[in-house]
């Protein structure tokens, strides 16, 4: 489902946002992949985000597959495995960077490279954990569905890196890095980095990272964690489509106030509150991201009515 774009008070009329697509990929060690964007990048400059990008109409049969493209493109990590199930029929290293470079300056396209090597996408294994499009006001607009991986506990060198830091520079048609650096990062870790102003996130990821901070206890992945976002994906969250709305004064502060679908200003109840403050530099990535929820979202969520359109476009 689209929605048609409003001229705004000034009477311009919003860009229609791009569908895009985003992994969260979790090890074994509950800690989650984060990639760093280009300081000079014209989105997130400089942000730590999730792997992904945009949908490519001639790459992708589904979002699910641009998050699997886009995570081994910026990262290396190929969520694949052979049609045959034997592993030792995995393509090398100097294969996969190959074909990564490839793919990314689009002289190979990535479902053939797939179909080259005999290789299954892990399509099923991403789950569905929310949809978020940016706020009118933004002239880059992008319709971002986010998903969740979690790796193997036995990872082989084919499914690429699986705990700690990985520096990577990667090709581009004009010359340039799209990301400078990747790692994994337990979610506390990364929110208290965030805190410390250690490293820039923006709202959905501060969102989804308290999300999963709240399951991820501990350094070792369970099944009751598992289970739990499972749950969370098959149910209303993972079909939540979130549109922030900026109300028009900042908190005491002088944060801004975005809100979430469910928030007392948004109809909800009186004193229900789903919503971030949030201060933005000059170049519009967020500097400070405080989230405010503050029901419960495995049974307290209404249904979104925005998601309804299927992820195979």
């Amino acid at each position: 489902m689209t929605t048609k774009a409003t001229p705004d008070k000034a009477g311009r009329t919003p860009s229609e946002p791009r569908p895009s697509a985003s992994v969260i990929v979790i090890n074994g060690q509950n800690e989650v992949l984060l990639v760093q964007r280009n300081p000079k990048s014209r989105s997130f400059a400089g942000a730590h985000v999730f792997p992904g990008g945009n949908f490519d109409p001639v790459q992708d049969g589904s979002l699910e597959l641009t998050a699997i493209r886009e995570l081994f493109e910026e990262t290396g990590l190929l969520l694949a495995s052979p049609l045959t199930g034997d592993r030792n029929r995995t393509p090398s290293n100097r294969t996969l960077d190959t074909a990564r470079e490839l793919v990314h300056s689009q002289q190979l396209q990535f479902r053939d490279f797939l179909s080259r090597h005999a290789l299954a996408p892990h399509v099923k294994s991403l789950l569905p954990f929310t949809q978020w499009v940016t706020p009118p006001s933004i002239p880059r607009r992008f319709r971002t569905s986010f998903y969740v991986a979690f790796l193997e506990d036995r990872t082989t060198e084919f499914e690429g890196f699986a705990a700690g830091k990985k520096h990577d520079r990667l090709p581009t048609p004009d010359g340039g890095q799209e990301v400078i650096a990747a790692r994994f990062v337990h979610p506390l870790a990364a929110l208290a980095e965030n805190r410390a102003h250690e490293i820039a996130l923006m709202p959905p990821q501060v969102y989804l990272l308290t999300t999963l901070a709240e399951i991820l206890e501990g350094s070792t992945r369970t099944a009751a964690q598992v289970t739990a976002v499972r749950t969370l994906s098959g149910g209303a969250f993972g079909r939540m489509t979130v549109q922030p709305r900026m109300l028009p004064e900042k908190d005491a502060e002088g944060r801004a106030i975005l809100t979430y679908e469910g928030d007392e200003t948004r109809g909800g109840l009186n004193g229900r509150l789903h919503r971030c403050l949030v201060r933005f530099d000059k170049q519009g990535v967020a500097t400070e991201v405080v989230i405010q929820r503050n029901f419960d979202i495995y049974t307290d969520l209404q249904e979104s009515r925005g998601r309804s359109e299927p992820s195979k476009l």
